[in-house]
């Protein structure tokens, strides 16, 4: 399984790679070909078995991607792993209210 998504990688890197300077020229200074991949993999593919990834569609995906929908990907991924309820310290806490210049809070 992971052996075709590696060879296909191979295959279309020469894609990724004007695909990623696309990305680069809109503002995403740091994405990368592999970043650009996964999220082919975990969100455009998901439902589909390797073998229904025919070379063209792939290219073809690659190439109707948008860096607005990369970025929802991402930003969605980001909630997703989020620890929403870690505590934070006095200084986070302290930023968070606007007090960056006050005395930190004693515990």
């Amino acid at each position: 399984m992971v052996i075709q998504y590696e060879q296909l990688f191979t295959k279309v890197l020469p894609v990724l790679k004007i695909k990623k300077a696309d990305f680069k020229m809109e503002g995403l200074k740091s994405i990368t070909e592999q970043d650009i991949w996964r999220f082919l993999v975990v969100k455009k593919w998901k439902k589909l078995s390797e073998a229904e990834l025919a070379l063209h569609k792939v290219i073809a995906d690659i190439f109707s991607l948008t860096a607005a929908q990369y970025m929802t990907f991402t930003q969605v991924e980001e909630l997703k792993s989020a620890n929403w309820f870690a505590p934070i310290n006095d200084e986070e806490l302290q930023i968070l209210i606007g007090n960056q210049n006050s005395p930190k809070i004693l515990s």
